[in-house]
């Protein structure tokens, strides 16, 4: 741009303005920026301020108005030349704070990323692990796989858990080793407690800085617990003797009862348990009195009665014809039992005083008989039975008591009633027993007490017949055991334990039946496995019985009646079943032996120390398969038997003084 140069004003302002021509308005040009023609007033030219006469006609000049601006249109403003430049926009996220301000976020930004820094590293590091600092009963298993956790519990803290307890008991001493108890260490359960997988910040934390201390988890068998303290209750359990009256021959004899001592057995699991869970060496278990029911006082009553029960006999009368009840034939079938108050109240056998002399009262053709079966060439044969009349027995039965304690006359008019044979010809020939559907055989060493006891059952047991859908009881079909039933005192394994128990044996007659039972495709109710495996018995599929407590029952679930059929030799026990057969064949697939276990080796100085051969535990599955025209036709739930370890005792010699 060139400079400007000086411009010379003119005193007027207007003079160097030409002015217009009459009758013409005049033409300005040339305004200065900003100026505006108005200031020419309406007829373009500048308007002049009127002269107000002074006052008088004379004086000074009026005063001069005050200046007044140009008009203008808005602030001058100098040449865009001369402007100056506005500084640009500041860029976007332009923090117009002082960087003071900007320290404290960038701080706590760097604090976070440390901080995730210092737990996700170590976290990356102890992930897929059990949690560092884990410890299981002291054993330190942080760091490893959860595999190689378990196997390091298994072969650590078992070893530790495999020691025995000793229980006394009334001054008897007894050890019972873990297997015994059911004690087992639930390694999975154990190490579900310990803390794995991607550990939290807090695990984190204590992985660095301290432990995490776990107890083992340790499960008891409660039933095979329980079956180890019914054996130790065997071996020191002295039950209450009720008082009775008993007689040699016809001579009453009083027997008062005594007090006994019998294991509090549910205080010993919980005992035992405790002791195993505690690793305590050794517990007292608890003996509890037992009191009978009688009393000294109401055995004496009885003693009384039974003295005149037994003076002289007894006379039954019938249309003229008598039988006579002799004082021995009273004294063979009267007991006293006493009721719910102690009292003891005579009880009188009609049926079995009745049966040597009943054809003196009833004529032989009259009295009824039950059908019955004998096998006659291979083949059951029907013996028929019949209905008949004989003396009332029941109310036989509840005539002699009255008779006994009474003085004066001892005749009795009996009544005839008519009596049905338990099985009718037609009943049984309806059952379908016609030939032999299973058969089974064990058997044993000769000439023991053991082996007496077995063919005293076979005898009471040949000719049962169980109906269709009837349960069979073992213990309920041949009752107790007792001396004066023939039976003998023989050894029988009881919870883990060989003791000698009335008609011990019959845990041996219990598995021949079953093993009938089971091969004849009938449906097994109730069975307790033997804690010890026998070879000679097949895997998985024994019992156990003790009268009353453990029974053995199965059900008849076919609709035709089963004849049982039981011989003993000195050496053996055969049970055949003869019915209908239902099946073409029923075999049993036995699993592979698992879990095995080795057997200990022990030595004892006890006084009636029985020696025992060890056998391996192990855990066996039987499913038993059922066959009809060649096919499978059903199957079975498979029954786990689980076996322990048998130990092998020898009995110390005793030396006497």
């Amino acid at each position: 741009m060139r400079r400007a140069g000086p411009i010379d004003s003119p005193t007027d302002p207007f003079a160097s303005v030409p002015l217009p021509l009459p009758g013409k308005k005049p033409k300005v040009e040339g305004l200065p920026p900003g100026v505006s023609r108005d200031i020419f007033g309406p007829n373009g030219q500048p308007e002049q301020p009127k002269q107000e006469p002074a006052a008088g006609g004379g004086g000074l000049p009026p005063v001069a108005p005050p200046p007044q601006p140009w008009p203008m249109q808005g602030p001058p403003q100098p040449p865009a030349s001369f402007r100056p430049s506005e500084p640009p926009p500041p860029p976007p996220g332009y923090d117009h704070d002082p960087p003071r301000r900007r320290i404290l976020p960038t701080l706590l930004l760097v604090m976070v990323v440390l901080g995730l820094l210092a737990y996700l590293v170590p976290a990356v590091v102890m992930s897929g692990s059990v949690l560092r600092g884990t410890r299981v009963a002291g054993i330190d298993i942080g760091g490893l796989t959860v595999t190689q956790a378990a196997d390091k519990l298994r072969t650590e803290l078992s070893a530790r858990l495999d020691r025995p307890v000793t229980v006394s008991m009334g001054g008897r001493e007894e050890t019972i080793q873990p297997d015994e108890a059911g004690l087992e260490l639930d390694v999975v359960a154990t190490i579900g407690e310990a803390p794995s997988g991607f550990p939290t910040p807090a695990e984190v934390w204590r992985a660095l800085t301290g432990t995490t201390d776990l107890q083992p988890k340790i499960s008891i068998d409660a039933a095979q617990l329980a079956r180890t303290v019914e054996g130790l209750a065997e071996s020191v359990d002295k039950a209450p003797k009720e008082g009775r009256v008993v007689f040699s021959g016809v001579r009453p004899r009083a027997v008062l009862p005594q007090e006994g001592l019998l294991l509090d057995r549910d205080s010993a699991v919980k005992a035992i348990s405790t002791a195993f869970l505690r690793s305590q060496a050794n517990v007292a278990l608890n003996l509890v009195p037992a009191k009978p029911k009688t009393t000294e006082e109401t055995v004496r009553q009885a003693f009384a009665e039974a003295r005149r029960a037994v003076a002289a006999p007894i006379t039954l009368t019938k249309d003229g014809k008598t039988a006579q009840l002799t004082p021995a034939a009273i004294a063979a079938h009267l007991v006293y039992v006493p009721d719910d108050d102690g009292v003891l109240k005579p009880h009188f056998d009609a049926e079995k005083a009745l049966e040597p002399i009943q054809d003196q009262l009833v004529d032989l053709a009259k009295l009824p008989q039950n059908a019955t079966f004998a096998i006659e060439n291979g083949k059951p044969a029907l013996i028929p039975g019949r209905q008949g009349r004989g003396v009332d027995a029941g109310r036989l039965a509840t005539d002699i008591p009255g008779v006994l304690v009474k003085r004066g006359s001892r005749t009795i008019a009996v009544s005839l009633a008519a009596v049905k044979p338990e099985l009718t010809t037609a009943e049984a020939a309806g059952l379908g027993i016609k030939e032999n559907v299973a058969e089974f055989t064990t058997n044993f060493d000769c000439c023991q007490a053991r082996a007496t006891n077995i063919q005293r059952m076979a005898r009471q047991l040949d000719g049962t017949i169980v109906l269709p859908r009837k349960t069979f009881s073992f213990n309920g079909t041949l009752g107790e055991p007792t001396a004066e039933l023939g039976y003998l005192e023989a050894p029988q394994v009881v919870g883990g334990r060989m003791v000698n128990v009335m008609g011990g044996g019959g845990s041996q007659f219990a598995t021949t039946l079953y093993n009938a039972v089971f091969s004849g495709g009938y449906e097994n109710a109730e069975h307790t496995p033997m804690d010890y495996y026998a070879p000679r018995y097949p895997e998985g599929r024994d019992v156990t019985v003790l009268y009353p407590r453990r029974d053995y029952t199965w059900v008849n679930n076919s609709q035709y009646g089963v004849l049982i059929k039981a011989v003993a030799t000195p050496t053996s026990v055969t049970v055949t079943l003869w019915s209908t057969k239902r099946y073409d064949k029923i075999e049993a697939v036995v699993s592979e032996r698992r879990d095995v276990t080795a057997f200990r080796r022990q030595t004892s100085g006890q006084p009636g120390c029985l020696p025992t051969t060890g056998q391996p535990g192990f855990t066996v599955d039987v499913t038993r398969v059922f066959y009809d025209g060649g096919k499978e036709v059903k199957r079975d739930k498979k029954v786990t038997t689980k076996y322990r370890p048998q130990a092998q005792l020898a009995c110390l010699a005793t030396s006497g003084g």
